[in-house]
């Protein structure tokens, strides 16, 4: 299927429409980086989806109206839950499986990826942009972890290292082939320098700052974290620390660390199930401050937070130091520590915000301007593409 740019044409494009295509790693969860893929859809509304599995069952409805193609991977027995887990089992496969993805009929291909979209073969007149959302974790930075926490059987965990050694190896040769790459943050084009020795354009990912307004008179009688209760979002931190300032702290989120959370919590820590979009914009609206105790790739959280006018205490690491404005939209602790975070909260307890001036900082993160940064991108990289020759 072809797909014709919104405009007659860009500046820098050839006059006739492009055929377009999207690559994305997988859709099971709506996320940020499916945020990502659906604001390039506004842009492309035609183009088709590639993936190497698609979910319908766990993907909002909306998402079964596109045009998604999947890979061999989606003919395999993953029943019907759990399905992120159970791909793990598939990793030795996933090269071949979007190697195996047709797209030879496209003259712009933009690929979407925290794992091994990138790596598309594609014909060496197509031209390729990829977004970065994070060189692949557990293949890189956090590949000591997920040795170490692996839970399969002794078999598999002997295979392990050499399963992701084989896995490393393909995914660095996999980010040579984009002829450009995008990074969702600086914290992340360094990391992608560092891994993949490419530099990357830095553009934000696009956060529905419209949806989250400013409100009269919010009640600022708590503060509020909110997450996928996993380790290394360190909600323990922020328990541990509203305990000891005695303020109430409102937990929000489901996870497997959610018992050992509850465990620690003192009178003024209460706990939400997941939140549906309408209630979380409301708790956020009304909160104090947002906590952000985890370092994050980008961050999509506080922006929202700070759309609603709310400040943010964050982890002074990862896209926190780029979102997040000392003293203005929030405040940064340094360490990991209860002692950093209490001292950051009082802090803030002494300072008066000012929410239309957060609001105000937030817009930069627009879903608009995400697209325009694209489209400009896209205007330089295929100009250059066009008339730059390729070195021998």
């Amino acid at each position: 299927m072809s797909t014709c740019l919104g405009a007659a044409s860009w500046a820098g494009l050839r006059a006739e429409p492009m055929k377009v295509a999207l690559v994305h790693d997988y859709l099971i969860h709506q996320g940020g980086s499916e945020n990502c893929v659906e604001a390039l859809l506004e842009m492309f509304p035609q183009a088709p989806v590639y993936t190497c599995y698609f979910s319908p069952e766990t993907m909002p409805e909306r998402w079964r109206r596109r045009d998604i193609r999947t890979s061999f991977l989606q003919r395999l027995p993953l029943g019907k839950k759990n399905y992120q887990d159970r791909l793990q089992y598939f990793l030795p496969l996933m090269p071949l499986a979007y190697e195996s993805l047709d797209l030879s009929g496209y003259d712009l291909v933009l690929s979407s990826s925290h794992a091994f979209a990138k790596g598309v073969l594609t014909r060496v007149n197509t031209l390729h942009l990829s977004y970065i959302h994070t060189p692949t974790r557990y293949l890189w930075d956090l590949n000591q972890e997920y040795t170490r926490d692996y839970r399969g059987g002794a078999l598999k965990r002997a295979l392990l290292p050499v399963a992701l050694h084989y896995l490393r190896l393909w995914d660095f040769q996999a980010a040579q082939r984009p002829y450009h790459l995008m990074a969702n943050s600086r914290y992340v084009a360094r990391r992608v320098a560092t891994y993949y020795r490419r530099p990357a354009t830095v553009i934000n990912p696009p956060v529905d700052v419209d949806y989250f307004t400013v409100i009269p008179n919010p009640r600022e009688d708590y503060y509020l974290i909110t997450s996928r209760w996993v380790p290394y979002k360190r909600a323990d931190l922020a328990i541990q620390a509203f305990n000891q300032l005695g303020l109430r702290l409102l937990v929000v989120g489901d996870g497997p660390e959610l018992p050992k959370l509850q465990a620690q919590a003192g009178r003024t820590i209460e706990f939400l199930p997941y939140q549906p979009r309408e209630a979380l914009r409301d708790l956020i609206a009304n909160c104090r401050a947002l906590v952000f105790p985890s370092e994050e790739d980008f961050g999509i959280l506080p922006v929202e937070a700070m759309a609603c006018g709310r400040p943010v205490i964050a982890f002074g690491r990862g896209g926190a130091l780029e979102t997040v404005l000392p003293a203005v939209t929030g405040l940064h602790f340094p360490e990991q520590t209860v002692a950093a975070l209490v001292q950051a909260i009082r802090v803030g307890e002494a300072q008066a915000w000012d929410a239309r001036r957060i609001r105000q900082h937030s817009e930069q993160f627009s879903r608009q301007r995400y697209q325009e940064r694209i489209k400009d991108l896209i205007d330089t990289q295929r100009e250059r593409f066009m008339t730059v020759p390729l070195p021998l």
